[in-house]
């Protein structure tokens, strides 16, 4: 029995022994297995690393009962990236790996990464173990560095095009009170009750604030006469031209003491006012209006349309009552340039008086903001006072250039949904966040000049450069940049003549790529000079600069 237990553990140990020299004889013949790594420097596409391997077995170095576990490693600085393990078996396995023959052979295997900040200084190893005793001993193989470094330039793609609404503030507004006088049916007498109407009288206070307010300045005056639009067009024409000069007379009565005499002055004759009748028709409430209105529509000569107009009777009662009556008369118009507050102003009032501004004043006093917070602060204060949509778009926009995608969506839903920037911001919020689908739909809805820009970022994040160069245009730094990942680099060079860094930097990459070293070397100079730390540290790293 003892004989026998010996004859069995003698054989055990020499079926450990022998597995064991398997294995290690694969170890040592590791480093004939020949691994190339297309491309030879990985890099960035679309938001991951894709590389694809091609092992070179030798004969005699996969033991049939072999299983061998490659585990691809990216290590960087920062930490490692490894990808579920790759397993392969002999022919004498009975698993589902794939099988490598003892007489050797090639497999192709393609891997892809997830990009991490810090990848651009790294390597790419892979780690393998073996066993041929199904698992319970491992025999480690050295490590095998098969790529050295990652090129990372299709993340200097930007963070999306967007910009605030325009602010609707004027540097000059155009005023024009008016007041008017009324005649009577058929007449071009100006009555001297009419030289004191209420609509005379508030015109005459407001010449007088004019002189008044030193913001303000008279640049003219019209007076306008018109006849209303029934009976003979010859004799309202003639109506209309005695009317302009009689109201020309009483302006003179009305304004002698006013100090306007030296200003200039245009006098008009309209005749028949056709364009006022249409528009009290419109905003009145006599039945059949629309009937009338189609009418006007439907026929431009003056006689055809009071002839159909005259045809509705009852329709035509109403209109000599509320509505010709109306229509005869002068208008005075005075045109006034009001000056508003300068920009200096303004960043005085914000500190001094900031409830006199109003809407467009308060986005226009932001904008002259170099502080965020404080931008932020008089954009809630458009948003409490008058309930400004624009306010909220610019606040959102502002969260954004503070990357809160979450903050900036908040204040994007108190927005319309409908509205175009509005879409185009929601998209820009979206492709931050990875959801190219959904920010390319939100981008598409919106169609502006800006959604179409971030069409072609959306397409450099996903590594199609060619349509990227096709939606970037060729203007800007994401242009230069589409140019040169497609591999234009002469396009690339010519689109980036900002001299801001960026456009430097990307310029600076296509002339390395080129060979011109020097012209290179001065090109990063400008992008990194000026505490431009972010690219000064990232060209430390960037393999598009290892020959300079």
């Amino acid at each position: 029995m003892k004989k026998f237990l010996y004859i069995v553990a003698a054989a055990a140990l020499a079926v450990s022994m022998s597995s064991c020299a398997s294995a290690e004889k694969m170890a040592k013949m590791a480093d004939q297995v020949k691994v190339t790594c297309n491309p030879e420097v990985l890099a960035v596409k679309g938001g991951v690393i894709p590389a694809d391997l091609t092992v070179t077995y030798p004969e005699k170095f996969f033991a049939p009962k072999a299983i061998l576990e490659v585990t691809p490693v990216i290590v960087y600085e920062g930490g490692e990236e490894a990808l579920e393990p790759l397993m392969f078996q002999g022919e004498k396995v009975d698993n589902n790996y794939r099988v490598v023959a003892r007489d050797g052979g090639v497999v192709n295997q393609s891997l892809v990464f997830p990009y991490k900040k810090g990848m651009a200084k790294s390597t790419l190893e892979l780690r393998g173990r073996c066993t041929v005793d199904g698992g319970k001993t491992w025999v480690a193989l050295p490590t095998k560095k098969v790529a050295d470094g990652c090129n990372i330039t299709e993340t200097l793609a930007g963070h999306g095009y967007y910009g605030v609404k325009a602010d609707g503030y004027q540097e000059i507004i155009n005023l024009n009170p008016e007041g008017q006088v009324m005649y009577q049916i058929n007449s071009s007498e100006v009555r001297s009750k009419e030289l004191k109407n209420d609509s005379v009288n508030d015109f005459l206070k407001a010449l007088d604030e004019i002189k008044a307010n030193d913001r303000e300045t008279l640049k003219g005056i019209d007076i306008v006469a018109y006849a209303s639009p029934e009976g003979s067009e010859d004799l309202n024409n003639k109506l209309s031209d005695n009317r302009s000069k009689s109201a020309d007379k009483a302006f003179g009565k009305i304004t002698k003491k006013s100090g306007i005499e030296g200003s200039a002055k245009s006098v008009k004759s309209v005749g028949e006012d056709w364009e006022g009748f249409k528009s009290l028709v419109t905003n009145s409430n006599i039945e059949d209006k629309d009937l009338i209105l189609r009418v006007l529509n439907m026929y431009s000569d003056p006689k055809v349309r009071e002839k159909e107009i005259r045809n509705m009777s009852s329709i035509f009662q109403d209109l000599a009552k509320d509505i010709l009556p109306q229509l005869r008369r002068a208008r005075f118009i005075a045109n006034v340039e009001y000056r508003n507050y300068s920009d200096e102003e303004l960043q005085e009032l914000i500190k001094t008086d900031i409830d006199v501004l109003d809407e467009p004043a308060l986005l226009k006093a932001a904008s002259l903001c170099k502080d965020k917070a404080d931008k932020k602060t008089l954009y809630k204060k458009a948003v409490e006072k008058y309930n400004s949509e624009k306010a909220n778009f610019a606040l959102a926009c502002v969260a954004l250039d503070e990357c809160n995608v979450e903050e900036a969506e908040q204040y994007l839903a108190l927005c319309s949904g409908a509205d175009a920037d509005v879409l185009n911001l929601k998209g820009v919020c979206a492709m931050r966040k990875g959801e190219l689908d959904k920010a390319e739909v939100y981008f598409n809805n919106s169609n502006t000049a800006d959604a179409q820009k971030n069409l072609g970022v959306c397409a450099i994040l996903r590594g199609d450069y060619a349509k990227a160069a096709q939606k970037c245009g060729d203007k800007g730094v994401d242009a230069a940049l589409a140019q040169l990942l497609a591999g234009n680099t002469d396009k690339a060079i010519a689109i980036a003549k900002c001299k801001c860094p960026k456009a430097q930097y990307v310029k600076a990459i296509a002339l390395a790529r080129q060979g011109k070293n020097t012209e290179a070397k001065e090109a990063l100079q400008k992008a990194t000079e000026g505490g431009c730390k972010c690219l000064a540290e990232r060209a430390a790293n960037d393999i598009e600069f290892a020959n300079l």
